[in-house]
């Protein structure tokens, strides 16, 4: 039963109505878009994971993650940093992954630009979660949604400075909003309280 842009499911439960579309959506919707991840490895894959999907549908990514994992070393910074042509021959014959030169290859300047950050005692993870708005009010709609917002502005643009790449405001957005820096579940969604609460943890810590 659909109400607005909230759907309820079979089991009872109200979801965003992008997250009831398939089981993977489920699954993704209700355990991880907008949860706090907070862990380097973490936030560098997401960030990497959402530069790949431009362009592309998220399922697509959702669907070939483990093969990403497997493909770019769990994604741990200092192993991606050492890829060099040979890895990007090997990932470019690779039909598990995208096979897209220019995201292959921001995905190690990216981890480059990680492992750089932590040698001057800084974080990618502080970082972006430095750009964390202030308190607002749940979105009830789908349409009450930015696609870009003047904290994601900065943060590309701080990135950007950093030497990541795919990292423009629109991606940015995307990234803040599937790593719990904002909670943009819909009013009345069943996940909504959940993710507010661990995100109000998180900066108690």
């Amino acid at each position: 039963m659909a109400a607005g842009d909230l759907l309820r499911g079979d089991d009872g439960v109200r979801r965003c109505v992008w997250g009831a579309s398939s089981a993977d959506y489920v699954r993704y919707h209700d355990t991880e878009w907008g949860r706090p991840v907070v862990a380097e490895r973490d936030v560098l894959e997401r960030l990497c994971l959402e530069g790949f999907q431009s362009g592309l549908s998220w399922l697509t990514i959702l669907r070939k993650r483990e093969n990403f994992r497997e493909a770019f070393a769990g994604f741990d910074p200092e192993l991606v940093a050492g890829f060099g042509a040979r890895d990007v021959r090997r990932l470019l014959g690779d039909a598990g992954i995208v096979r897209h030169r220019g995201k292959i290859e921001a995905t190690i300047a990216n981890a480059r630009a990680t492992v750089a950050l932590a040698e001057r005692g800084e974080s990618l993870a502080a970082i972006v979660w430095s750009y964390e708005p202030r308190r607002r009010r749940a979105p009830k709609a789908l349409a009450d949604l930015p696609a870009k917002t003047p904290e994601s502005l900065a943060l590309s643009k701080q990135l950007l400075g950093f030497g990541y790449r795919f990292v423009g405001p629109t991606t940015m957005y995307a990234a803040m909003q599937a790593m719990g820096v904002v909670n943009d579940h819909l009013s009345g969604c069943h996940v909504r309280g959940a993710c507010e609460r661990e995100r109000q943890v998180r900066s108690s810590v």
